[in-house]
């Protein structure tokens, strides 16, 4: 049973970062810090493949992950080697990206996206060690990230690789998912797991404020800030999580959404920006400067209509790369078994008959000899109406 609760949060997460690229508004980040969130739900779902299916865990992630990356890439690498991209091996970081693939100057831009993929990517292939280091030892490993953060902000690790400042980053939302899947956020009463959520939010809001980096208060311009903000949030948000959110879906429209987004959850991601990009220049033509409320909020309802239309274009890939039966638009309802046994056509009777059709693969009661029971007056023999059975069906 999923957690609709869970979904809403990648609902949110989803739409908030398609708002911010289009507006840049810095107080989105801090509201709602979305790509932290993403990293905690997405190892809290590593933890649980590694569950079920051991180190074969990886494949899988891996085989969800990079088909929707390659359909990009089969659209967008051709054009920018056409733009000016000069091929070279590192071409083929495309099709598994453990580092930046390259690309033009507007496909830098276009494609900046890439890097959540790039993270995600490494994050899949520590998990097996690092899931079995956090359930022996799970305060020093949740730790290590923000201490190794820690260092390179003070200046002790100078100019890591990229990857490393993302693992101090981003791994200790991931390893919180796996506090979450484990179920140590759940334990952890309010009167421990509030302090420390108050603790680190405070010392973040205070690192954010003082540091300030390009563009104000935007997290991401404020690496040790955004992962001490981003923790507080995540033992907030999801420690305490519910069960169930069944609300979610007393509004079918609004269900159907959330659905929709979690199940295309990697194409919105990936195709949102181009769109961002392009329509740019387009909105300034009519004459709204890039940084107008109309112009800004019409490019936000542009851009989610045109990723919705991708969306239908190619997010069934998501399906296929995750063994479902394909869809243009998931969440649709499911028939049963007995739906679909009520919906098939009927057999014909055979000539003469002169009972009603009969829905295939109904139960009806055998021929009954005439001398087992004599008819009635008016009623023919054998013709009693079959009792109702109560039958249990399956998925």
């Amino acid at each position: 049973m999923r957690n609709r609760y869970l979904d809403l949060l990648r609902f949110l997460a989803i739409l908030r970062v398609v708002t911010y690229h289009v507006t840049g508004y810095a107080t989105l980040t801090l509201v709602f810090p979305a790509m932290s969130v993403m990293f905690a739900l997405a190892g809290s779902l590593m933890a649980a493949s590694l569950g079920r299916s051991g180190i074969g865990a990886i494949g899988r992630r891996l085989r969800r992950l990079l088909p929707s990356l390659w359909v990009l890439a089969a659209v967008f690498v051709p054009a920018m080697l056409l733009t000016g991209l000069a091929f070279s091996p590192e071409v083929l970081l495309w099709l598994f990206p453990i580092d930046d693939p390259p690309a033009n100057y507007w496909g830098g831009l276009a494609l900046s996206p890439i890097w959540y993929l790039r993270d995600y990517l490494w994050f899949v292939l520590a998990s097996p060690a690092a899931l079995w280091l956090f359930r022996r030892a799970p305060l020093p490993t949740l730790a290590a990230p923000y201490a190794l953060l820690v260092a390179i902000e003070a200046g002790v690790l100078a100019n890591p690789p990229t990857v490393l400042r993302e693992f101090g980053l981003y791994f200790g939302a991931w390893l919180l998912g796996f506090a979450h899947h484990d179920g140590l956020l759940r334990r952890m009463r309010n009167r421990v797991l509030l302090p420390v959520a108050a603790v680190l939010g405070v010392a973040g809001l205070a690192w954010l404020f003082t540091h300030t980096g390009p563009r104000g208060y935007d997290i991401n311009d404020i690496p040790l800030g955004n992962a001490l903000w981003s923790a507080a949030f995540i033992l907030v948000a999801i420690g305490r999580a519910p069960d169930s959110a069944a609300w979610v879906d007393r509004l079918p429209a609004f269900g159907r959404a959330v659905t929709v987004v979690n199940r295309r959850a990697l194409t919105v991601y990936l195709w949102h920006m181009p769109f961002v990009v392009a329509l740019t220049p387009l909105v300034g033509l009519v004459g709204w400067s890039p940084r107008d409320p109309v112009g800004l909020w019409l490019r936000v309802g542009l851009v989610l209509a045109l990723v919705g239309v991708v969306t239908l274009l190619v997010g069934w890939v998501e399906d296929v790369a995750a063994r479902r039966r394909p869809e243009l638009l998931p969440g649709g309802p499911r028939r049963t078994v007995a739906d679909r046994a009520a919906l098939a056509p009927a057999s014909p009777a055979p000539a003469g008959a002169a009972g009603p059709l009969v829905g295939a693969g109904a139960r009806v009661p055998g021929p009954r000899r005439a001398a087992d029971r004599p008819a009635e007056p008016g009623r023919v023999a054998g013709a009693d109406r079959p009792s109702r059975r109560d039958v249990s069906v399956g998925d």
